[in-house]
């Protein structure tokens, strides 16, 4: 049985560690506004941005080409993983790349390829040998995203994309921030941008009627020339938005379950210091009264 000395350094270990536990909850809350905030205001643009690339990408004729819309090969594919820098998140990092590794299962046949933004998921890759093609660290481990991180990152993707260098596919896993609670592994094809569509084809939220015509003022090659990088650059800007406040609505969870669970520890510890402690002053009454009729 351990004596009360051991017990009491316990103690004061696990109510440090929960002080600690407790400074990071409230640092990861504070993070966490400012992060669902500028997710909140990116949401609507990225979205309407790729709804509209998307439809004028359909409506494009047949003969007209672009490297970041025409398909190409189906064998060699570039993995962006985004996951953190740091640690205690709970399964923040653990899913993303659980979700790469079904992804390269699911695909056996495929050279893949992996570009690592955040130190978690370079780590993971590097120990398994995988083919890292590039990595940035640092872009989400601050809390925040500077717009010009994600036009590095996206230009990197499509200069690795429109040169020689065999990429025929761009995916990209992320987090999804949906709640303080709850946060979605998500996996979207980033290249080629799709523009497949059959013809009289309807989305479940459109109806023929609804459907928008739209009137080019600039030829369709100067006006995707322009817009289909910026549509990339965007897709990566609210991919990394995204993965910050997930990030720190995991880690304010985990910090959170983590002060609870040493509150418990420390409730325990101290019922079983003052049984220790009651048992001891037990014995020494023993003694005493021992003592006392022994003589």
């Amino acid at each position: 049985m351990p004596n009360l000395l051991d017990i009491r350094r316990r103690i004061k270990s696990v109510k440090n560690t929960q002080q600690i536990t407790k400074a990071m909850k409230m640092v990861s809350a504070a993070k966490l506004r400012r992060a669902q905030d500028r997710v909140v205001t990116a949401r609507p643009f990225a979205n309407k941005m790729t709804e509209v690339l998307g439809e004028l990408a359909k409506r494009t004729d047949e003969d007209f080409h672009d490297p970041l819309l025409d398909l190409r090969g189906d064998q060699r594919y570039l993995l962006v993983v985004i996951t953190a820098d740091k640690g205690l998140c709970g399964a923040f990092n653990t899913n993303l790349t659980k979700a790469a590794q079904v992804f390269m299962r699911e695909n056996p046949d495929k050279t893949i390829e992996i570009m690592a933004i955040g130190r978690k998921g370079r780590d993971f890759f590097r120990n398994r040998r995988a083919v890292i093609s590039s990595e940035y660290i640092g872009v989400t481990g601050k809390g925040r995203v500077d717009f010009s991180e994600a036009l590095e990152v996206g230009r990197a993707i499509i200069k690795l994309y429109t040169e020689d260098t065999g990429i025929d596919k761009v995916f990209v896993i992320y987090n999804e921030f949906k709640s303080v609670l709850s946060q979605r592994v998500v996996l979207e094809q980033l290249l080629p941008v799709s523009r497949a569509k059959q013809e009289g084809e309807t989305t479940p939220t459109e109806t023929p009627g609804s459907l928008v015509d739209y009137i080019y003022e600039q030829p369709p090659d100067e006006m995707f020339g322009q817009l289909l990088p910026r549509l990339i650059e965007t897709q990566i800007f609210r991919a990394l938005l995204e993965s910050v406040a997930s990030e720190q609505g995991a880690r304010m969870t985990a910090m959170d379950s983590a002060s609870k669970n040493a509150s418990e520890l420390i409730e325990s510890l101290t019922l079983n210091m003052n049984r220790v402690r009651q048992a001891a002053i037990t014995n020494e009454i023993i003694e005493v009264v021992s003592g006392a009729a022994a003589l």
